[in-house]
């Protein structure tokens, strides 16, 4: 007899609070939303513009209206402090009325023939069914950023949120579903079952998680010929030189260190000290993480609310053990799964702080001589997401960019923070496949047709 599998999703800031547990539908419940969408797909393609435009501007209206219940959902399911639940909220309302233009947009172009009368045209056409995987950490803009402009471009979407953000998605779903026809967007609660299920049976694949999850996807998609993206890890670094103004750095890097509990692929991990800078920038670093307030996410101040999970919390909290410690490296003693912003020195080479992604508020401090160095420590890492560099000097800043190995390059600024009308992505194993966001999702749920049309008659 086989044991039923159950999704359960808990408060990581009050694990006895579970907001669901549910049965795992298993791999057929994945083939059979792929079917109906399918047969969803050709109707919600032939209605025109003007349908799916005007379907993804109510979308942007209900996230707007219900802004509020979905904030204190986001905090009470996956630990994100309100203030960032009430602006990814805000966020994912702003994403689905961008894309709601997108059916507007030119789809091809018209070319002169070669020789002759006659025309040439290219012409962008929708897949059929795009097969969204997301992580729980940005439960409604990720999903969002995914499948408005597959739908936005005539595709159906069947979504399998992380088991630990299900009642996001269903609550998404419910927004969502309103303002569409039947099964043209479906949430497919579940698994790693139902995932693999999905990736086997949908038209395109888009992936955002762990990276060894991702290797498996663009596995099964790549072998099937089929289009897919996934985005994985980041190991990001912050770069700081002596020019640089110290506080203002600090402040900024200790954000991306403990903002969410350095649940973000763009957190920094890394923070690389050039030459003088070293010993400034560590006493402001381990000030700025002292005054992150740590703790209750639905508390307004709150930045460093809790990990996702137990053993999120004991994974974070076992990479600083036989460190050196400039500042956190606590658990404390309260409910829930929380671990104090840290700082770490003096890491030896082949540590995994300087080879994994951790995936919480740690990070480690590191010298450089100068900006040669700093990009040398900055590339040998397997992955190249996000880099900050924090100086006075733009010719400076200049001279390194075309040097870093990563997808995006951020001045002055923190590592975390996404421009969703911009592409997203990295290089290495942080990500596989095209860009996603902007004009670049676009592009990717579509493939190019070309057309000759000659007359069919000559004078």
């Amino acid at each position: 007899m086989t044991t039923a599998v159950s999704l359960t999703s808990r408060n990581p800031a009050d694990p006895a609070d579970v907001l669901l547990r549910i049965p795992a539908p298993g791999a057929s419940a994945a083939e059979e939303a792929v079917a109906w969408a399918r047969a969803a797909q050709p109707g919600w393609l032939a209605g025109g513009a003007a349908p799916r435009s005007a379907a993804l501007d109510a979308v942007a209206a209900a996230v707007d209206a219900a802004a509020d219940e979905l904030a204190a959902l986001a905090v009470r399911e996956v630990g994100k402090p309100l203030t960032e639940a009430r602006a990814e909220v805000a966020r994912t309302a702003a994403i689905w009325r961008y894309y709601a233009q997108a059916p507007y947009e030119p789809s091809g172009a018209v070319h002169e023939a070669a020789a002759g009368p006659g025309l040439l045209l290219t012409r962008r056409r929708p897949h059929g069914v795009a097969g969204l995987i997301t992580p729980w950490n940005f439960p409604f803009a990720i999903p969002s950023w995914k499948a408005a402009p597959a739908l936005a471009a005539g595709n159906t979407v069947v979504l399998k949120p992380a088991p630990e953000a299900t009642a996001c998605a269903q609550r998404l779903a419910e927004i969502v579903q309103k303002a569409l026809p039947e099964h043209v967007f479906t949430v497919l609660p579940g698994g790693a079952t139902e995932g693999n299920a999905l990736v086997s049976a949908a038209d395109v694949v888009s992936f955002t998680g762990s990276t060894v999850v991702g290797q498996t996807v663009v596995r099964i998609a790549t072998a099937r010929g089929v289009p897919v993206q996934a985005e994985m890890g980041g190991l990001n670094a912050a770069i700081v030189l002596p020019d640089a103004d110290i506080a203002r750095a600090a402040t900024h890097i200790a954000a991306s260190i403990a903002g969410y509990a350095g649940q973000k692929c763009t957190a920094t991990s890394r923070v690389i000290a050039v030459g003088a800078a070293l010993d400034p920038l560590r006493e402001a670093l381990a000030e700025a993480l002292r005054a992150v307030p740590v703790g209750d996410p639905a508390a307004p101040a709150t930045v460093c609310g809790p990990l996702i999970s137990e053993p999120a919390r004991d994974q974070v909290s076992s990479a600083w053990r036989g460190l050196r410690v400039v500042v956190g490296g606590t658990v404390p003693d309260r409910p829930g799964w929380y671990a104090t912003p840290t700082l770490v020195e003096k890491v030896p080479p082949g540590h995994r702080l300087l080879r994994e992604e951790v995936f919480g508020p740690v990070a480690t401090l590191l010298p450089a001589d100068d900006l040669s160095q700093a990009v040398r420590i900055t590339n040998a890492v397997p992955f190249g997401l996000v880099t900050s560099v924090h100086t006075a000097d733009l010719d400076t800043a200049l001279g390194g960019l075309d040097r870093l190995d990563t997808g995006m390059i951020r001045i002055n600024a923190p590592s975390t923070g996404v421009d969703f009308h911009l592409p997203f992505g990295g290089t290495k194993a942080s990500s596989r496949g095209p860009r996603e966001q902007g004009r670049a999702a676009l592009e990717f749920y579509t493939s190019s047709r070309t057309y000759t049309l000659s007359p069919a008659r000559t004078t």
